[in-house]
């Protein structure tokens, strides 16, 4: 056996290594590998003649310097980018990593990526992991379903029961689907409002004002009234010469709402009446915001004795609601005149009247409320949808609410201030309660009657929040917080207090996007810009835009 390996070793090996050479050449050349990488101007039989003296070589025997520089080369392909101009990190030393025992598999494996410099690849990778195909899929249907909504029941006997008749109990949490699908139409008329006012927010102050078109989101209703409300608050004439552009924001009356009405039978029947919808828009002009931090309370008109009698609400709401412009009348004549007409107009048929708003349209809503519930007789149910509203008045107010029957839904979000303010809350809710057990009841009836400030909350609440929404940062600004689009994406995607954002919400985060689209997380953000780009790039479509609101 020795004399036959020998007799091989001396023909047969030489023989094997040429045809190792010249294998290895053919089938292993990488341009990446700086030992097989040859110049152009080199013969075949130079480079078969580097290239085999190179490969006989022992594997222990290959340079660091050579890895250094294959290394580079592999990390030059993966870039994605240009890197930075810096000092790059020396590479490792493949061989002396070999020899190291110590640590976990994972560990070195850890150690072998970084030393291909892959590291700054790493946190596209994690939120690659993040955003999982499922959650893109998710994501892009949101952004597809613009004209696609939750579904509409048949709410038949049970409208009523929707419309407040029992305030709302049993339906808020876990919030019923019939109900989440109402509150959330209600609140597009009001964005319907919005549109209408920053699409031509200026008023002609020498003539009466034509009936203004507004793009209404549900085609079964028709808009039979323009509302408008008048600051009692006068600028100086100076104003409009220093600032001709923005006339609008000092003119004292401005276009705030309208009324709507069902004239759909099917939809008539699948709602079990004929609704009339009065919606109004929150605060955008100067006046307007002038007339909210007039927070003194003052008395209502009232015929009757008793507690009611101690109703008080803000001063500024209140003279939105009862001042007369120029060439329009009061909000206040205007809504009682044309709910009369309707009301006559459909007489002997099953009607209720819902009042919405944001904002300041929400604390004038209850304003409204209180007015129609006794401003004829057989008048039908009457109904506040309100969302992000202030306090309105005090606990006389709230009690004469109550006595004429006149229901309130408040929409909160949690981190939304506006719904906080204004005054102090010594009569409201928790406190009272705790107060009267503690048999200091008449010290909190004397400070709502003296105290300027004594705000109290009308009706029922529904509380929603920022937080538990996946899109939204938890730490949202406050104007995202009250934004009307983030309040009807909460709502959208509430199940119940305990429960996280439902999985199968129907609301499309496009607007949500455009409106408060800081505030969304940027891992949804830059995907969904993405997705919406080629979106409307496919179907040739050019988002509507607008003036955004102040509110």
């Amino acid at each position: 056996m020795m004399q036959f390996g020998s007799t091989l070793s001396t023909h047969n090996l030489n023989l094997s290594q040429a045809r190792r050479a010249s294998f290895s050449f053919k089938n292993y050349t990488s341009p990446l590998n700086p030992l097989t990488r040859t110049p152009s101007s080199c013969s075949y039989s130079a480079a078969a003649s580097v290239s085999s003296q190179t490969i006989s070589r022992k594997p222990s025997s290959i340079s660091t310097e050579a890895t250094r520089l294959h290394l580079a080369n592999l990390d030059k392909l993966l870039q994605t980018q240009p890197p930075p101009k810096t000092q790059l990190d020396p590479q490792p030393d493949l061989e002396n990593y070999k020899d190291q025992n110590t640590g976990s598999v994972e560990n070195k494996g850890k150690g072998l990526l970084e030393g291909l410099n892959l590291a700054r690849l790493w946190p596209q990778v994690k939120a690659a992991e993040e955003m999982s195909p499922r959650h893109l899929n998710r994501l892009q249907r949101l952004l597809s379903k613009t004209g696609e909504y939750s579904p509409r029941n048949n709410l038949g006997t049970r409208w009523r029961e929707y419309h407040g008749s029992n305030n709302w109990a049993g339906l808020l949490d876990p919030l019923d689907g019939n109900l989440r699908r109402e509150v959330v139409r209600y609140g597009e008329f009001i964005q319907a409002a919005y549109h209408s006012f920053h699409s031509n927010p200026a008023m002609s102050a020498e003539e009466a004002q034509l009936p203004r078109h507004v793009a209404l989101p549900d085609r079964s209703y028709k808009v039979t009234k323009s509302l408008y409300a008048t600051s009692s608050i006068g600028l100086p004439d100076w104003v409009d010469d220093v600032a001709p552009d923005l006339g609008w924001m000092t003119q004292r009356s401005s276009w705030i709402g309208y009324v709507a009405v069902c004239d759909d039978k099917r939809e008539i029947s699948r709602m079990g009446r004929r609704d009339i919808v009065i919606a109004l828009r929150g605060t955008s002009t100067c006046l307007e915001w002038a007339e909210n931090l007039r927070a003194q309370l003052i008395q209502m008109p009232s015929t009757e004795g008793g507690e009611q009698a101690q109703a008080k609400v803000e001063c500024g709401f209140l003279s939105l609601y009862k001042t007369r412009g120029e060439h329009v009348p009061s909000l206040s004549e205007s809504v009682v005149e044309e709910v009369k007409k309707l009301m006559e107009q459909y007489k002997g048929e099953t009607l209720s009247i819902t009042v919405t708003g944001h904002s300041l349209g929400a604390a004038i809503a209850l304003l409204v409320g209180d007015e129609l519930k006794t401003c004829a007789e057989e008048m039908p149910s009457v109904a506040v949808f309100s969302f992000g509203g202030p306090r309105v008045g005090n606990r006389g107010f709230t009690k004469r609410m109550d006595d004429k029957n006149v229901k309130v839904l408040r929409i909160v979000n949690s981190q939304d201030v506006i719904t906080r303010v204004p005054g102090i809350f010594i009569g409201e809710g928790v406190l009272e309660e705790k107060l009267k057990n503690a048999k200091v009841g008449g010290f909190v009836d004397m400070i709502d009657r003296n105290m300027p400030l004594a705000y109290s909350h009308v009706g029922t609440e529904l509380r929603v929040d920022t937080k538990m929404s996946p899109y939204l940062k938890p730490n949202a600004d406050v104007a995202c917080c009250h934004d009307l689009e983030a309040y009807l994406h909460l709502v959208d995607g509430f199940l119940a207090s305990n429960c996280p954002f439902r999985e199968n919400a129907k609301r499309s985060l496009v607007r949500l996007l455009q409106d408060q689209g800081s505030n969304v997380k940027k891992l949804y953000t830059s995907k969904a810009n993405n997705l919406t780009r080629l979106k409307l790039e496919r179907e040739g479509l050019q988002m509507a835009s607008c003036l955004p609101s102040p509110s």
